[in-house]
């Protein structure tokens, strides 16, 4: 109802400035590079403080701000009806021509909607979840963790420990209808490839060292992040296993400090806290094996490794300075599944070891 109750209210404004003979607007926070900064008090990125504002009678500004209202009032529908759909069927449900006698479509690419919708989590301070929107899952976890769900009309209580090889789906949405009823672990371990979980997972590693194994299957969508953050919330330290690589590194950072796209909301997506076991050219100097396994680096390793350098919320950090220079100095990277060369038990001695020796980069 909270959600329901902001749209009203958004509706309500400009319905009295219409009464008084005013056109109406809406006001959202600037979406921009400029106005992304990095909050040193919470640690991750964030919306500035500059606004912006769309009226109604502007001719620049009049289609975006009807689309608006259109995307409002239709989630207002979900919410009423408890129906939700992705973003890519808000968009064919407000995909319609304006008029009989007006050959033109309210939304025509669904860029169009997408970016209105995060105007009203901005603008309402919710997230598209709350607005009955779904995206796409892709991580899983496997744990000692019970979820009551409640979904479509119905009540379901999942256990995590007993999902087997395939382990927990994690919903686009983690926090209506959904509550964690029981949680038995040290800590959160997120493993950036799904492969890697699997070893893991066969090994029940999870179950041995008394943890929740997360992997986010590559980049985390949001209601992993989501997850991670409640997770966090309740006092479990995250690790975090990803590739020495660029892609890996941009995983990791978009979970410890959010990302751009995604800085309007904050710390509710991101987990400042979290600590990066691995993999690190460092490791090679204590485990030689490694060394016959690393991979040449590509370009854009390299470019991105001499862009976090400059990063300030990076290069403050004397330790990841040290791992961005050395894949500078040998032009190499190295892959988690390289820890399986020796052995595939490795990995989770590797982990251990990590951790108990408090091996990390923050």
């Amino acid at each position: 109802m909270r959600t329901e109750k902001k749209l009203e209210e958004l509706g309500q404004v400009m319905v009295n400035e219409i009464k008084k003979g005013d056109g109406p607007t809406f006001e959202t926070t600037l979406r921009t590079r400029s106005n992304t900064i990095y909050d040193e008090a919470v640690g991750c990125l964030r919306t500035g403080d500059k606004k912006e504002t769309r009226k109604f009678l502007s001719v620049a500004q009049a289609r975006t701000f009807m689309q608006t209202v259109a995307i409002a009032a239709k989630t207002k529908q979900f919410l009423t009806e408890d129906l939700h759909t992705s973003i890519r069927g808000l968009f064919y449900q407000l995909k319609f021509t304006l008029g009989e006698d007006l050959d033109e479509d309210l939304f025509t690419e669904q860029t169009e909607s997408n970016q209105l919708i995060e105007d009203l989590e901005v603008a309402l301070k919710i997230k598209r979840e709350d607005l009955n929107l779904t995206t796409d899952r892709k991580g899983f976890v496997a744990g000692a963790m019970a979820i009551r769900d409640k979904f479509g009309g119905e009540e379901t209580t999942i256990d995590l420990a007993k999902q087997g090889r395939s382990g927990w789906s994690i919903p686009s949405d983690v926090d209506n209808g959904m509550e964690i009823t029981s949680l038995d672990a040290d800590y959160v371990l997120v493993v950036e490839k799904d492969a890697l979980w699997q070893r893991l997972n066969e090994d029940k590693f999870w179950k041995k060292e008394n943890c929740l194994l997360v992997t986010p299957k590559g980049q985390s969508t949001r209601g992993t992040r989501r997850l991670l953050r409640k997770l966090a919330d309740k006092k479990l330290p995250v690790y975090c296993l990803m590739d020495c690589d660029a892609w890996g590194w941009y995983i990791y950072w978009t979970i410890k400090t959010g990302s751009m796209n995604l800085a309007y909301l904050g710390r509710d997506f991101a987990v400042p806290e979290s600590r990066f076991l691995g993999v690190t050219m460092s490791d090679i100097k204590e485990f030689p094996f490694l060394e016959k396994l690393t991979i040449k680096a590509k370009d854009v390793d390299v470019k991105r490794a001499e862009e976090m350098m400059g990063y300030p919320w990076i290069n403050r950090h004397k330790d990841w300075v040290r791992e961005l220079k050395l894949v500078l100095k040998t032009k190499k990277k190295l892959e988690q599944d390289a820890l399986q060369g020796e052995r595939l038990t490795f990995v989770g001695e590797y982990i251990r070891k990590k951790i108990d020796n408090k091996e990390w980069l923050n």
